[in-house]
């Protein structure tokens, strides 16, 4: 399948893989699975102490409930991850790299009701393959994009040749990360990383110090702990590998 290039706000050039229309329709299955299940386990409790006719009333509301807070709450807040996009390695993103805003999302989520009928899933099918980037209705109207979450080898190769102690290896460090660096941040600092040894001496110390110190704010450490070529690339290895 063919690579999609797109360029960030911060004019970083991503490289990323679409993802085909079978493995997200198995995403989207296997969300609805646990839901299903989630949805069951709750109406057998309920209905060994409530009339049926409640307990199903119940069900009917937690499923629901589930089928959009579960699309919602993962997209937006686990990286553009649901448990059936993780297990298939593919996500959701902006169209411009970013995380997904929860407008993007309940846009998806309102198209998504009609995948689940056969035609209009068939239509759609056909739309994601004959799309180079394999955009399905929703992703237009929502300006998103899903992709593989492979990285790739090049990435893999620079971050291996990091340091084998990272002190920002921790639980604090990385749930900061998780929460206070968006994708385009990543995206940069890996960049930035990678193209450090091709910068003079003086040039790469001035900027590194420069980004260290927006992220010694966030993360909260203090400039006495590490350089700032060291904060750089430590942090870089934590968010891809973590």
């Amino acid at each position: 399948m063919s690579e999609l290039t797109i360029t960030t706000p911060e004019h970083v050039p991503i490289r990323l893989e679409p993802a085909g229309a079978g493995s997200r329709f198995l995403a989207i299955l296997i969300d609805a699975f646990i839901i299903m299940a989630i949805g069951t386990m709750i109406f057998t409790i309920v209905s060994t102490f409530l009339p049926r006719g409640v307990a199903m009333a119940i069900l009917v509301t937690v499923n629901f409930f589930l089928t959009w807070a579960w699309h919602l709450w993962f997209e937006t807040r686990k990286q553009g991850r649901t448990p059936g996009k993780r297990a298939l390695k593919i996500r959701v993103i902006d169209a411009r790299g970013l995380p997904v805003s929860l407008h993007q999302s309940l846009v998806l989520n309102i198209t998504l009701v009609l995948v689940f009928i056969p035609v209009f899933y068939g239509v759609g099918a056909i739309a994601v393959m004959a799309s180079p980037s394999r955009r399905r209705l929703g992703d237009i109207l929502a300006d998103t994009l899903v992709v593989r979450d492979a990285q790739p080898l090049a990435y893999r190769g620079a971050l291996a040749a990091e340091r084998r102690h990272n002190s920002l290896r921790n639980p604090r460090v990385l749930r900061l990360a998780r929460h206070r660096i968006s994708l385009e941040e990543r995206e940069f600092l890996l960049t930035l990383c990678l193209r450090a040894d091709r910068m003079t001496a003086e040039a790469r110390y001035d900027l590194m110090e420069e980004v260290a110190r927006e992220y010694r704010k966030k993360l909260g450490i203090e400039e006495e702990q590490m350089s700032g070529e060291n904060l750089v690339r430590d942090l870089t290895a934590v968010l891809f590998n973590p």
